[in-house]
Order: structure tokens, then sequence, then C-alpha cells
């Protein structure tokens, strides 16, 4: 099916004598696409980008974007925009993801990516997107302003003698299928409620997942769990794909203590067949999985994280309005009535509250009684509810919170539960 294309174009843009940006337009453009990003990342991302571009429900081909060298034909360098929409304390944000980032070997250094980002960005803000995430390789995207925030991979890791054994009797394991949509929707949205912070599914999503990451770098197996009576009780995700030697679950919804002793008995299980010598749970802290994991044993294998990127800072806190004011309304600054100054230093936000409602948001020209002083990237892990502003002071000199201000800062800026599950 055709995706809709913006009506404002900048592409294609012609960067040398030979080489070209473009972005995909047709169906060829796309296979185009992911034989090249094959060929850079491995024989998995080939099909990835295909379904991507071809079948999710909320990716358009305009955001799939290339270098093409004329002199060839081939495609040198390319980058994507993957649309997702993230809910933060009940407010629902666009992001949109970077991702498949490849340059072929002959092509790099030349600027080509920093390019393609720049159009990327510029998509970014013409979407009216607040955030941009990546997964990508450590330290390079920080040069283009993204910022370490949000917990991603990481997680426990239970050595299988350790995990239950003959605790799965009562309970069936079965795959998930497409008429399981329902039941799986309903599961997620209720696991989704003990998360601050979390990626957004409907229907389409879920039959994206579960029918077209087959073959893929995201493939996994999403099983159902059924207790004795065959009732609907819970599910687990098995990725295909994944760091680390051991089996990874890599999403969860509620457990109940029983069920989550069945899952990690029917995990050792399959370990010891596999001769796998471990599980992984890469999961939310809070989740009955984690918690029973760490019971038992599991040791911590630390946690990557997602790098981030504010396209407009400004926008962003106004968007999270209704967030703030219900951080002052059960605090002690219930009813505040005060301009707060956030500095970044070669720029200033102000947020204007009167009698607990914040009533805008702009940037000034200088701060006068600042609440906060902070490097512009440093400002995301705060305002995401990573880190607190303590956390990022002792790893960043030149970040600072005045004495008088650091309980109303603590009230704005708290730490929030977040696991971003993927939409793809």
């Amino acid at each position: 099916m055709q995706k809709k294309r913006r009506l404002e174009m900048s592409l294609p843009r012609q960067l040398s004598d030979n080489l070209v940006l473009r972005s995909a337009k047709t169906e060829e453009d796309v296979e185009r696409v992911a034989e090249f990003n094959g060929s850079i990342h491995g024989p998995g991302v080939e099909p990835l980008t295909r379904n991507l571009y071809l079948h999710h429900p909320n990716t358009e081909w305009d955001d799939l974007l290339f270098v093409e060298d004329e002199s060839t034909g081939s495609i040198v360098s390319s980058l994507c925009l993957i649309p997702w929409i993230w809910r933060f304390e009940g407010v629902d944000l666009r992001v949109g993801e970077m991702g498949i980032v490849g340059t072929h070997k002959y092509y790099r250094r030349q600027g080509l990516v920093r390019t393609q980002v720049e159009v990327f960005k510029q998509r970014l803000t013409e979407g009216d997107y607040l955030l941009s995430q990546i997964q990508g390789i450590p330290y390079y995207y920080r040069q283009f302003g993204y910022e370490y925030a949000l917990p991603l991979e990481g997680g426990l890791r239970l050595e299988a003698r350790h995990a239950p054994d003959g605790k799965e009797e009562g309970f069936q394991f079965v795959r998930a299928t497409l008429e399981d949509i329902p039941l799986l929707q309903r599961l997620y949205d209720e696991a989704m409620t003990d998360l601050d912070f979390h990626a957004v599914r409907d229907d389409e999503i879920w039959s994206y997942l579960l029918h077209y990451t087959k073959e893929t770098e995201m493939e996994r197996e999403t099983w159902i769990v059924r207790n004795g009576q065959n009732d609907s009780v819970d599910y687990f995700s098995l990725p295909k794909h994944h760091f680390g030697e051991e089996l990874t679950v890599n999403e969860v919804s509620r457990l109940s203590f029983a069920a989550a002793q069945a899952v990690l008995s029917f995990l050792r299980k399959r370990v010891e067949g596999e001769s796998t010598p471990a599980v992984r749970l890469c999961l939310p802290e809070s989740t009955t999985l984690m918690q029973l994991a760490r019971a038992l044993g599991a040791y911590d294998l630390g946690t990557y994280a997602w790098q981030i990127y504010l396209p407009d800072t400004v926008a962003l806190l106004s968007a999270l309005t209704p967030v703030f004011e219900k951080r002052l309304a059960r605090s002690p600054f219930a009813g505040l009535t005060q301009d707060v100054e956030l500095n970044f230093y070669r720029s200033v936000a102000q947020m204007r509250f009167v009698e607990g409602a914040l009533k805008s948001v702009d940037w000034i020209d200088q701060a006068d009684d600042p609440v906060l002083n902070s490097p512009p990237k440093r400002f995301i892990p705060l305002v995401l509810g990573d880190k607190t502003w303590r956390q990022i002071a002792d790893e960043t000199p030149d970040f600072s919170v005045p004495r008088a201000s650091r309980m109303l800062v603590e009230t704005l800026f708290p730490l929030v539960e977040a696991y971003i599950y993927t939409v793809y």
C-alpha cells in the first residue's frame, strides 16, 4: 500500500558531481535501500527495512533517506526515521527514531551521515516530533546532540540451575497468533500502567510484530501463558537476535508469583534443551519476573541506555504541562505562582506558573534567578526522569541547582520508572 507523502519536499539534493541525497518514492526505492542495508548490517536487516517501510502502519516512504552515486547507480549511504508514540505519565509524545544508519566503506568520512542527519532533523521539526532516539554505537551520536537517557538492554542473568524446576505444571505455554491480538493488547495495556514512561501500541502494531518480524533482526517468539483451567494468564517474548549468549526475555506482561515461577521453570527446560548457560531478563525492574530472579540469585549485567535528542526543549516542556501541574498539585508547591527559569548557558527557558497552572513556556533572553544551570544535553536525563539533579551534578561540574531551588527542582523533575518495549 502506498504511503502518504509530505507536500513540502527538500529532496533530491545534489551533494557532489556524482552523489545525490534522495528519499524513497516507490516500492523499488524501498527494495534498493533494503538490499543496501542488508549488505552493510547483515542479512536480517534487509527484510527488516523492507517490512518496516512496506508494512508497518506508522512509517512513510519519504522518511527513508539514501545517498546514491549516480555514476554507478548504487546506494552508498542511508538512514531512516521510524515513528513511535511514547506515553509519559499520561501524555502522548511523538518520537522519531533514527534507525539503520550505514555508509559503504569506500564512501565514509565524506559527511554523508551528517548531511542526512540535517534532513532527518528537519523532518522531526516538520512532523512535530518532541523526542528522537537511537540505539546506536557509543559516543558517535553525541556529535548530533544525542545524550544517554532511559534504560535499554542490560538486565539480569539467572543461571539455569537457580531457576525453579517443575513449577510449570498446571500451566500451558502456546505460541501467540494473530487471533490473540485483542488479548495481547489488553495485557500490554495493563502492564504499562505500572510504568511512568512507555511505548504505545495498538492492534496494527501487534499485527506487525506477530507477522512481519519473521526472519528479520527483530524476530521473536511471543508465548501465551494459560493456567490449568485454560484461562489466559499472561505472555512473554523471546527475541531470536540479542546481545549475549543467554536465552533472553525482552517483554513480559504482569505475572502472578505462581505464573512467574512457571515461566522461569519453562525457560529452564528450554535452556537445558538448547545447552544455553543461562536466562537473561531485559525487563523493567518492577516486573515480578525481575524481582523473583533477583531473589533466586540473578546478578546484574548493567544497563545500556537509549540516546535521546530534543528537537525543541520548550516544545517538550509545553507538551508536558499536565505532568508538571499534577506534580505540583500533590506537593508542598501546590498553587505555585512563579517564573521558573532554566539556564542552559546559551539559552534560557522560562516556565510561567500561576496558581499551580503552567501558563506558558518560552525562550527568554537571560536568566535573572534560575532554578538550575545545565549544559543543554545534560538536561535530557533530568526532564525524562532518568536521573536526579544530584546524580547529574556529581557527573557534570557545570550543572548546578541553588540550595533554595532544590526542593522545587526535585518536585518538577523526579525519577520515573521507564521502559520502552519495541513497536517493530
